[in-house]
């Protein structure tokens, strides 16, 4: 009976982790996109990851810290996975309930996805090695209502923070990779009522969209590696640089190991600890406030 009791109570504990509470967000169907299979989320033996794949409807899931911790911060998390997928586990889950367990809002954006077959992963892999000029083409007919749901997002959570009980002044976008490229779409297109209030482009993805930050963009604290396989360090060092030399109050750590796509995985390196100093610099920053 004991043993009975037990293993019910760790099952629901693992359902309360994952029953979080999923927002739809409003879209418009495109055209000229078709997405033939739904939405799947599985574990992916190229891609070593549990990911989410032909997303059509872009989604929140809602990540609510304890009443007692709750300090009205909040901010929309959008994985990257190449524009093909949602790393869900390392850029997703594993960060929102971090940030929840710090008292912020969390909330996962799954945006829109490019359409793919079996597995996500492996063509993505295929379509880089047939012709990565052609990744970039089909990938840019997506990325435009990719962003859309990124401005969405901010426009749901801003208009409804009485009821989300969050602070409507301290609203955040952090991306990861392709996510970092959402980030950036989000910046330049948004208007005053769904500008996030800060910025974290987690070694954000480059060849997409060329930011161009203007008084207006929203301090950002960018978060890379020096050794990173897909995108030159100077690169990161140039976006600082930019965003600096347009009065943005910006921030950066560049860890010599991590590589991309780091996330929340512990290996030994001190890139295993950038949510804190993330913590930190948000603090220092005003945007998120400790409750006595």
């Amino acid at each position: 009976m004991k043993l009975r009791l037990l293993l019910l109570i760790v099952f629901l504990g693992i359902q309360t982790v994952h029953a979080q509470r999923v927002i739809k967000l409003p879209h418009e169907k495109p055209k000229i996109i078709n997405w033939e299979k739904g939405e799947k989320e599985y574990f992916s033996k190229v891609a070593n990851a549990t990911i989410v794949a032909n997303i059509s409807s872009p989604t929140l899931t809602v990540y609510e810290p304890d009443p007692e911790k709750k300090n009205g911060t909040s901010i929309i998390i959008a994985p990257g996975g190449g524009m093909y997928f949602l790393s869900m586990k390392s850029e997703g889950y594993n960060v929102a309930e971090w940030l929840a367990s710090k008292g912020i809002t969390a909330y996962i954006l799954k945006y829109r996805l490019v359409p793919t077959g079996e597995d996500a992963a492996e063509d993505l892999n295929a379509i880089i090695k047939e012709s990565n000029q052609e990744r970039i083409r089909i990938t840019k007919e997506v990325l435009p209502y990719s962003v859309n749901d990124g401005l969405s997002a901010i426009s749901y959570v801003r208009e409804n923070a009485k009821t989300l009980g969050i602070d409507p002044q301290k609203i955040g976008f952090m991306g990861f990779s392709a996510g970092g490229v959402i980030a950036f779409g989000v910046v330049k297109e948004c208007k005053k009522e769904n500008r996030p209030n800060f910025l974290v482009p987690v070694y954000p993805g480059t060849d997409l969209i060329s930011p161009k930050p203007t008084k207006d963009t929203p301090p950002t604290l960018f978060v890379t590696a020096a050794n990173d396989q897909l995108i030159d360090a100077t690169f990161f060092t140039e976006l600082f640089n930019r965003w600096h030399k347009a009065g943005v109050k910006t921030g950066m750590h560049m860890y010599t190991k991590g590589g991309h796509g780091f996330g929340t995985w512990k290996r030994g390196f001190p890139s295993d600890n950038w949510l804190d100093r993330f913590y930190e610099w948000a603090e220092s920053e005003d945007f998120i406030t400790t409750k006595p």
